[in-house]
Protein backbone atom coordinates (compact mmCIF):
# COMPACT_ATOMS: atom_id res chain seq x y z
CA UNK A 1 0.00 0.00 0.00
CA UNK A 2 2.83 3.06 0.67
CA UNK A 3 4.55 1.28 -2.47
CA UNK A 4 1.28 2.27 -4.06
CA UNK A 5 1.25 5.86 -2.69
CA UNK A 6 4.72 5.87 -3.17
CA UNK A 7 4.27 5.17 -7.17
CA UNK A 8 1.29 7.60 -7.00
CA UNK A 9 3.07 10.83 -5.28
CA UNK A 10 6.04 10.10 -7.94
CA UNK A 11 3.50 10.51 -11.24
CA UNK A 12 2.14 13.52 -9.31
CA UNK A 13 5.69 15.07 -9.43
CA UNK A 14 6.91 13.81 -12.77
CA UNK A 15 3.63 15.48 -14.32
CA UNK A 16 4.34 18.85 -12.39
CA UNK A 17 7.58 18.97 -13.65
CA UNK A 18 6.37 18.35 -17.17
CA UNK A 19 3.92 21.63 -17.26
CA UNK A 20 6.44 23.98 -15.70
CA UNK A 21 8.99 22.72 -19.44
CA UNK A 22 5.80 22.94 -21.84
CA UNK A 23 4.86 26.43 -20.46
CA UNK A 24 8.29 27.79 -21.06
CA UNK A 25 8.22 25.86 -24.58
CA UNK A 26 5.26 27.81 -25.45
CA UNK A 27 6.71 31.33 -23.72
CA UNK A 28 9.83 30.50 -26.13
CA UNK A 29 7.73 29.94 -29.66
CA UNK A 30 5.86 33.43 -28.30
CA UNK A 31 8.66 35.56 -28.17
CA UNK A 32 10.31 33.99 -31.30
CA UNK A 33 7.11 35.21 -32.69
CA UNK A 34 7.06 38.79 -30.99
CA UNK A 35 10.60 39.09 -32.14
CA UNK A 36 9.83 38.19 -35.56
CA UNK A 37 7.04 40.29 -35.77
CA UNK A 38 9.34 43.21 -34.41
CA UNK A 39 11.64 42.38 -37.39
CA UNK A 40 9.19 42.70 -39.76
CA UNK A 41 7.63 45.90 -38.51
CA UNK A 42 11.03 47.36 -38.65
CA UNK A 43 11.73 46.05 -42.51
CA UNK A 44 8.28 47.57 -43.60
CA UNK A 45 9.25 51.04 -41.79
CA UNK A 46 12.23 50.80 -43.64
CA UNK A 47 10.40 50.27 -47.08
CA UNK A 48 7.78 52.50 -46.43
CA UNK A 49 10.55 55.13 -45.50
CA UNK A 50 12.34 54.32 -49.13
CA UNK A 51 8.71 54.39 -50.85
CA UNK A 52 8.31 57.90 -49.85
CA UNK A 53 11.78 59.29 -50.61
CA UNK A 54 11.58 57.90 -53.76
CA UNK A 55 7.64 59.07 -54.40
CA UNK A 56 8.70 62.52 -52.22
CA UNK A 57 12.03 62.85 -55.33
CA UNK A 58 9.56 62.06 -58.06
CA UNK A 59 7.20 64.64 -57.48
CA UNK A 60 9.93 66.67 -56.80
CA UNK A 61 11.02 65.92 -60.33
CA UNK A 62 7.46 67.16 -61.63
CA UNK A 63 7.26 71.10 -59.81
CA UNK A 64 10.86 71.84 -60.75
CA UNK A 65 9.50 70.41 -64.20
CA UNK A 66 6.38 72.62 -63.88
CA UNK A 67 8.48 75.32 -62.98
CA UNK A 68 11.04 75.48 -65.49
CA UNK A 69 7.85 75.21 -68.42
CA UNK A 70 5.83 78.49 -66.54
CA UNK A 71 9.63 79.85 -66.90
CA UNK A 72 10.35 79.32 -70.64
CA UNK A 73 6.42 79.46 -71.85
CA UNK A 74 4.92 81.39 -68.80
CA UNK A 75 5.50 84.98 -70.65
CA UNK A 76 5.35 83.50 -74.34
CA UNK A 77 3.86 85.49 -76.83
CA UNK A 78 3.08 82.02 -78.79
CA UNK A 79 -0.58 82.06 -76.56
CA UNK A 80 0.35 78.99 -74.79
CA UNK A 81 -1.51 77.93 -71.25
CA UNK A 82 0.12 76.09 -68.48
CA UNK A 83 -1.64 73.85 -66.45
CA UNK A 84 0.02 74.20 -63.00
CA UNK A 85 -1.02 70.76 -61.48
CA UNK A 86 0.27 68.68 -64.38
CA UNK A 87 2.29 70.44 -66.26
CA UNK A 88 0.16 70.55 -69.94
CA UNK A 89 0.85 72.87 -72.36
CA UNK A 90 -2.31 73.92 -73.60
CA UNK A 91 -3.22 76.07 -77.15
CA UNK A 92 -6.66 75.70 -78.68
CA UNK A 93 -6.75 74.76 -82.33
CA UNK A 94 -6.90 77.91 -84.09
CA UNK A 95 -3.67 78.54 -84.32
CA UNK A 96 -2.71 75.06 -86.05
CA UNK A 97 -6.09 74.54 -87.84
CA UNK A 98 -8.97 76.13 -89.97
CA UNK A 99 -12.20 75.18 -88.26
CA UNK A 100 -12.99 71.24 -88.88
CA UNK A 101 -10.14 70.68 -90.60
CA UNK A 102 -7.05 68.10 -89.57
CA UNK A 103 -4.40 69.69 -92.29
CA UNK A 104 -1.89 72.22 -90.64
CA UNK A 105 -2.19 75.72 -91.65
CA UNK A 106 1.30 77.85 -92.48
CA UNK A 107 1.04 79.45 -89.45
CA UNK A 108 0.39 76.24 -87.69
CA UNK A 109 3.91 75.07 -89.30
CA UNK A 110 5.61 78.47 -88.36
CA UNK A 111 3.97 77.97 -84.54
CA UNK A 112 5.51 74.49 -84.33
CA UNK A 113 9.17 75.49 -85.60
CA UNK A 114 8.78 77.51 -82.63
CA UNK A 115 7.60 75.48 -79.88
CA UNK A 116 8.60 72.10 -80.27
CA UNK A 117 12.29 72.81 -80.07
CA UNK A 118 11.61 74.83 -77.40
CA UNK A 119 9.66 72.58 -75.24
CA UNK A 120 11.99 69.57 -75.95
CA UNK A 121 14.87 71.61 -74.97
CA UNK A 122 13.13 71.40 -71.27
CA UNK A 123 11.90 68.31 -71.62
CA UNK A 124 14.90 66.58 -72.94
CA UNK A 125 17.98 68.49 -72.64
CA UNK A 126 17.40 70.24 -68.86
CA UNK A 127 18.27 66.91 -67.07
CA UNK A 128 15.06 65.24 -67.01
CA UNK A 129 15.26 62.72 -70.28
CA UNK A 130 15.47 59.95 -67.98
CA UNK A 131 12.30 60.77 -65.26
CA UNK A 132 10.32 61.28 -69.04
CA UNK A 133 8.24 57.38 -70.09
CA UNK A 134 6.11 59.74 -72.63
CA UNK A 135 5.46 63.11 -74.40
CA UNK A 136 2.05 63.01 -75.57
CA UNK A 137 0.31 64.82 -77.94
CA UNK A 138 -3.77 64.94 -77.52
CA UNK A 139 -6.41 66.27 -79.40
CA UNK A 140 -9.56 67.69 -78.19
CA UNK A 141 -12.43 68.75 -79.82
CA UNK A 142 -15.94 70.56 -79.07
CA UNK A 143 -19.63 69.33 -79.19
CA UNK A 144 -20.23 70.42 -82.82
CA UNK A 145 -21.07 67.40 -84.36
CA UNK A 146 -20.91 63.43 -82.84
CA UNK A 147 -18.41 61.85 -80.87
CA UNK A 148 -17.15 59.10 -82.64
CA UNK A 149 -16.72 62.24 -85.42
CA UNK A 150 -14.87 64.54 -83.11
CA UNK A 151 -13.13 61.44 -81.71
CA UNK A 152 -11.20 60.86 -85.46
CA UNK A 153 -11.17 64.47 -86.04
CA UNK A 154 -9.06 65.26 -82.52
CA UNK A 155 -6.71 62.20 -83.46
CA UNK A 156 -6.46 63.25 -86.97
CA UNK A 157 -5.08 67.07 -85.47
CA UNK A 158 -2.84 65.39 -83.17
CA UNK A 159 -1.22 62.78 -85.89
CA UNK A 160 -1.08 66.12 -88.00
CA UNK A 161 1.05 67.66 -85.59
CA UNK A 162 3.35 64.60 -84.79
CA UNK A 163 3.65 63.98 -88.41
CA UNK A 164 4.97 67.01 -89.10
CA UNK A 165 7.56 67.42 -86.28
CA UNK A 166 9.00 64.09 -87.52
CA UNK A 167 8.67 64.82 -91.06
CA UNK A 168 12.07 65.58 -93.42
CA UNK A 169 9.90 68.96 -93.38
CA UNK A 170 10.80 69.71 -90.03
CA UNK A 171 13.72 72.17 -89.24
CA UNK A 172 15.44 70.33 -86.08
CA UNK A 173 16.38 67.16 -87.14
CA UNK A 174 18.63 66.84 -84.01
CA UNK A 175 15.12 66.27 -82.03
CA UNK A 176 14.06 64.01 -84.07
CA UNK A 177 15.32 60.98 -82.52
CA UNK A 178 14.80 61.61 -79.14
CA UNK A 179 11.24 62.34 -79.75
CA UNK A 180 10.33 59.28 -81.58
CA UNK A 181 11.54 57.07 -78.22
CA UNK A 182 8.59 58.60 -76.09
CA UNK A 183 6.28 60.15 -78.75
CA UNK A 184 2.61 58.91 -78.04
CA UNK A 185 -0.56 60.62 -79.78
CA UNK A 186 -4.25 60.51 -78.42
CA UNK A 187 -7.84 61.32 -79.13
CA UNK A 188 -10.42 62.58 -76.80
CA UNK A 189 -13.07 63.87 -78.98
CA UNK A 190 -15.48 65.92 -76.77
CA UNK A 191 -15.51 63.95 -73.71
CA UNK A 192 -12.80 66.91 -71.73
CA UNK A 193 -14.79 69.88 -72.54
CA UNK A 194 -13.40 73.32 -70.96
CA UNK A 195 -15.44 76.42 -69.50
CA UNK A 196 -15.10 79.98 -69.22
CA UNK A 197 -14.59 82.52 -66.39
CA UNK A 198 -18.16 82.36 -66.01
CA UNK A 199 -18.48 77.69 -65.67
CA UNK A 200 -20.09 77.93 -69.01
CA UNK A 201 -19.24 75.29 -71.49
CA UNK A 202 -16.93 76.91 -74.17
CA UNK A 203 -16.32 75.13 -77.62
CA UNK A 204 -13.93 77.54 -78.19
CA UNK A 205 -11.41 76.56 -75.06
CA UNK A 206 -12.39 72.94 -75.53
CA UNK A 207 -11.04 72.90 -79.45
CA UNK A 208 -7.47 72.03 -78.17
CA UNK A 209 -3.98 70.31 -78.61
CA UNK A 210 -2.06 69.52 -75.37
CA UNK A 211 1.67 68.27 -75.05
CA UNK A 212 1.64 66.44 -71.64
CA UNK A 213 4.62 64.31 -70.50
CA UNK A 214 4.14 61.63 -67.98
CA UNK A 215 6.99 60.45 -65.69
CA UNK A 216 7.97 56.82 -65.17
CA UNK A 217 6.39 55.01 -62.65
CA UNK A 218 3.74 57.80 -62.05
CA UNK A 219 0.65 55.83 -61.76
CA UNK A 220 1.89 53.39 -59.82
CA UNK A 221 3.69 55.69 -57.16
CA UNK A 222 0.37 57.92 -57.22
CA UNK A 223 -1.21 55.18 -55.97
CA UNK A 224 1.01 53.53 -53.56
CA UNK A 225 1.02 57.24 -52.02
CA UNK A 226 -2.37 57.21 -51.25
CA UNK A 227 -2.20 53.90 -49.78
CA UNK A 228 0.63 54.85 -47.81
CA UNK A 229 -1.43 58.42 -46.96
CA UNK A 230 -4.73 56.04 -45.95
CA UNK A 231 -2.44 53.85 -43.58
Amino acid sequence: MINKYKKLFKGEQEEGNFWPSFTDLLTAILLCFILIFIVMMVIKSFQIEEMKRTIDQLMGVRVNLIEDLDEEFGDSTLGIEIDEQTGSLIFDTDILFEFDESELKSEGFEFLDEFVPAYLDVLIDGGYEEHISEIIIEGHADRTGGYLYNLELSQERAYSVAAYTLSDDFPYENVQEQLKEKLTVNSRSYSDGRTDEDGNYSHEDSRRVEFKFRLKDEEILNETRELLEGN
